[in-house]
């Protein structure tokens, strides 16, 4: 009696070739290594169920993870970014810009509107570090202002989940440097207005956005491992020519300096942001 075979049979060879498992169905961790069921790390928010490491996630799926289903409506999707300097390096800005709204489905890399949080009504804002590793330009530090503002005339709360490894974005100069100063100036017209800022770091958190908004939070709040900081620790130890301590710029370093007010798990982040609202709440 003939062996029956999962295979499929070439006629070329006269032999049974193996199934071959599909593309995407399994991926490796980065931190430890470990191959996994892509549909298990989906389930468990893009987190490693082996290890915990923290995958970055779009802003798209942010918005999925934190706010109510169906509840976010985003606000000031039309504004674009100019071109001030003509900037080119390997291609022109605009030309690297379009590629990134084509590549990435963003018109920029913050997306900001309001939502709900366990039926909490916020103003919610968030940077994509896929679109041009999540930096500052013009664009997003005009979002991240205009909807500052509307927080304040509104008494909302304000969360900004930052995902920027960039900074402010070298192509458009000093006004990228501009937005530094213009968000915190926003966000210390809403403290004034006794309006709550709460910060969520992620990896990455760097240059101009971590020494500016991200870091001016009523409550700052970060996840496990996170890269935060304003230079990279390979620029300081090759500028300042010393070992630098184990951990530096991490989240749980910056936790024990007193940087940051807690580290959070990803699953756990949702549940917490509305306590915290409620809390402070009158």
């Amino acid at each position: 009696m003939a062996r029956k075979s999962g295979g499929t049979k070439n006629p070329w060879h006269g032999h049974f070739e193996p199934k071959r498992v599909p593309e995407g169905v399994w991926m490796r961790c980065d931190e430890c290594g470990a191959t996994l069921f892509r549909k298990l790390v989906l389930e468990n928010l893009n987190v490693c169920p082996e290890c915990s490491h923290h995958f970055q996630v779009s802003a798209a799926d942010r918005i999925g993870q934190i706010l109510d289903a169906d509840t976010f409506e985003e606000w000031f999707a039309d504004l674009r970014p100019g071109d001030p300097l003509e900037f080119n390096d390997r291609r022109p800005y605009p030309e690297r810009v379009k590629a990134e709204q084509e590549r990435t489905g963003l018109n920029e890399a913050a997306v900001v509107g309001q939502g709900f949080i366990k039926g909490i009504r916020v103003v919610f804002c968030v940077t994509d570090s896929s679109f041009i590793m999540g930096s500052m330009g013009s664009v997003v530090g005009e979002k991240l202002t205009r909807a500052i503002e509307e927080a304040t005339r509104q008494n909302l709360p304000v969360i900004i989940v930052s995902g920027s490894g960039g900074g402010a974005r070298m192509h458009e100069g000093i006004l990228s440097l501009m937005q530094m100063a213009k968000v915190s100036q926003a966000i210390g017209r809403h403290n004034a207005a006794n309006g709550l800022f709460i910060s969520v770091l992620t990896n990455p958190t760097m240059g101009g956005v971590a020494a500016s908004f991200a870091s001016l939070g009523d409550m700052i709040l970060a996840e496990p491992k996170a890269l935060i900081g304003f230079a990279g620790p390979k620029v300081i130890q090759q500028t300042v020519r010393v070992q630098l301590p184990e951990g530096f710029q991490t989240s749980e370093f910056l936790l024990e300096h007193g940087f940051i007010d807690r580290i959070v798990q990803r699953k756990e982040l949702r549940s917490l942001l509305a306590q915290l609202i409620d809390y402070v709440s009158p």
